[in-house]
């Protein structure tokens, strides 16, 4: 991004800055202090994220992906509620602004909060040595927990979701957003779904569920090493609800299992450079909230079954040329792999 004096500032993709301008004017009267510049940061692979600047503020703009918007998918208002409740809370979130709910502006609802300085731990060799890999998949677990801890009725979240059938609602939720993404007949999606729904456990609990997180979802404190990590937010609320807080750490396995499913969303971060393992996590997750993780394994399942659905409706967005960034090639693959990760994990159990 050029951001010489000078300079005119170029609108990114999804991002028309004369209309930005005139509604942060309009919303923030006197906030601003220059002429706005914007560039997407890199690494979402659904809704879009930008750095936006006046030369004197930062703030960080989340909106929809361009193009092949999934049912009830990529709600602004949603997650900029969430942020909003648990900002000030034991789980660190970015502090909210502003919410535009009005199309005309960029085309979809979108929202603005405060820019975090952070580490995005996206790859091993930035965590240092083996203490702060230990330390910094500690800290994701510990993080994990106290978001599940929080009682939703203290922070106003107590209407956000319905956690009795939570876990059906969310199978055929899934489903029809797979068929959203992949019109035609699938018969391995369609025996996941089926043996997903015979094999349904009982949820011990409800709580606020994150919905899709990793370690690549957290921003860690700048300057974090010596054995010692702290998350300075957690990022990317899109599909948080109230529900089972399981399916939160089945697919926090997923993520970090290595397995060629997971190879195009996440890097491996190796136990023998300190990272823990995914059952190392889970253990720890047990241990600190008491939870009965018997079923984890439909869990598991569960969150290969919707790490095939967001690749599938990514590699659709790439089909037709919407996708913002690189590396999108591999969507297609990953959605086969993840489907096949999950039949295979239902066969075991």
């Amino acid at each position: 991004m050029d951001l010489q004096q000078g300079a005119a500032p170029a609108s990114p993709p999804g991002l028309d800055l004369a209309r930005l301008t005139g509604w942060f004017d309009r919303e923030l009267p006197g906030r601003r202090s220059g002429e706005l510049r914007a560039e997407v940061i890199a690494g979402g692979r659904s809704n879009l994220t930008y750095r936006l600047t006046d030369g004197a503020d930062r703030w960080a703009l989340r909106r929809p992906p361009m193009g092949h918007v999934l049912p009830t998918a990529h709600d602004m208002a949603r997650e900029y509620r969430v942020i909003s409740a648990l900002h000030g809370s034991a789980v660190p979130v970015p502090e909210p602004v502003a919410l535009c709910a009005d199309r005309a502006v960029l085309g979809e609802p979108f929202y603005l909060m405060s820019f975090v300085d952070g580490v995005v731990l996206d790859e091993p060799a930035k965590a240092g040595d083996p203490a702060t890999a230990r330390s910094s998949t500690e800290v994701l677990v510990d993080t994990l927990v106290a978001l599940h801890d929080i009682d939703p009725r203290q922070v106003g979240l107590e209407a956000f979701g319905r956690p009795e059938g939570f876990l059906q609602r969310q199978i055929s939720r899934w489903h029809k957003q797979f068929q959203a993404s992949v019109p035609e007949a699938d018969d391995t999606e369609a025996g996941v779904v089926a043996a997903l729904s015979d094999r349904l456990p009982a949820s011990t609990r409800a709580g606020i569920v994150h919905g899709d997180y990793r370690l690549t979802n957290v921003l860690f404190e700048p300057g974090f090493g010596s054995g010692n990590a702290s998350i300075a937010a957690v990022v990317d609320w899109e599909m948080a609800t109230l529900g089972d807080p399981l399916t939160d750490v089945g697919l926090l396995y997923v993520y970090h299992e290595r397995s060629r499913a997971a190879a195009g969303v996440m890097p491996d971060f190796p136990v023998a450079q300190g990272f823990l393992s995914p059952e190392a996590m889970v253990g720890r997750y047990a241990e600190a909230t008491g939870l009965d993780v018997a079923a984890l394994d439909w869990h598991i399942a569960f969150g290969y079954f919707k790490l095939s659905v967001i690749a599938a409706g990514i590699a659709a967005r790439y089909r037709q040329g919407l996708t913002v960034g690189e590396g999108f090639e591999v969507f297609g693959a990953l959605r086969d792999d993840a489907l096949s990760a999950a039949a295979g994990k239902l066969r075991e159990f």
